[in-house]
């Protein structure tokens, strides 16, 4: 579980987050949506530590990571899994020492048990058979799966998204949003998601956390976001013609 307690960051006069406070749950996948310059990011990167808050505190698991001295964040680093936007593949790899990469970096087991966690991940995100290829030669859905197996690959206790479906068709997409829900819930990760594909919400939305203007403006599930009463929301979230739909089909008018 991640804790964010009244977290407020500014750059220079400008504040982006304002007294913002959340909870990413374990096995759950935990979305945060906004418009864009909303804040939703600025988040994100507050909660990984890529910005120090001005004002607050970000607990992992009871731990404070303004706290934490330098072997203390490193041992977090190693605990933590990150899938890019882009997913940030090196080229001149493939995808099997992609994937095998921050067991080299990170891990001081034995080759042969590498090689064993990166056949059960490569496996479980249904790429065994493009271990060999590099990703030019695979497509990109293919790649955010290879993403996806070189972010779990530590056995991470958190795991971090940014756009996950950034660039993907719909029917890609989906595949992705039920991998992520499933290594979630199957591995008891404390998953964060940073989206705009409202799809996703609708599919995964465990727990989904509106960011409006820098302030948290609704917090709830999937299904709740239905009744949220929050017009920025819903603006969001749905055109209004789809919007009408959905909530006739659910009667709620």
């Amino acid at each position: 579980m991640i804790e964010v307690k009244n977290v407020t960051k500014s750059f220079g006069d400008l504040t982006v987050l304002h007294d913002v406070s959340a909870v990413f749950e374990s096995g759950k996948t935990n979305l945060i949506i906004g418009q864009s310059g909303s804040g939703k990011t600025v988040l994100m990167k507050s909660v990984i530590g890529i910005h120090q808050v001005d004002k607050g505190q970000i607990l992992y698991d009871g731990r404070d990571i303004a706290a934490m001295g330098k072997k203390e964040m490193a041992k977090l680093r190693q605990e933590v899994g990150m899938l890019f936007q882009g997913s940030a593949l090196f080229d001149s790899m493939t995808v099997e020492q992609n994937v095998r990469f921050p067991l080299e970096m990170f891990s001081d087991k034995t080759r042969k048990e590498w090689d064993e966690r990166v056949d059960f991940c490569l496996n479980r995100v249904g790429l065994s058979h493009a271990a060999k290829l590099f990703p030019s030669e695979i497509s990109g859905g293919m790649q955010k799966r290879a993403a996806i197996a070189r972010a779990i690959v530590l056995q991470p206790k958190y795991l971090f998204c940014d756009e996950p479906n950034s660039g993907l068709d719909p029917r890609t997409s989906l595949t992705i949003d039920q991998l992520i829900h499933e290594i979630t819930q199957e591995f008891n990760i404390t998953t964060v998601v940073n989206t705009h594909d409202m799809n996703s919400v609708m599919e995964i939305g465990d727990h989904v956390i509106f960011i409006h203007k820098g302030h948290k403006g609704w917090d709830g599930d999937k299904e709740t976001i239905f009744s949220s009463g929050n017009q920025d929301l819903e603006d969001l979230v749905f055109a209004s013609n789809l919007y009408k739909k959905v909530k006739k089909y659910h009667n709620l008018e």
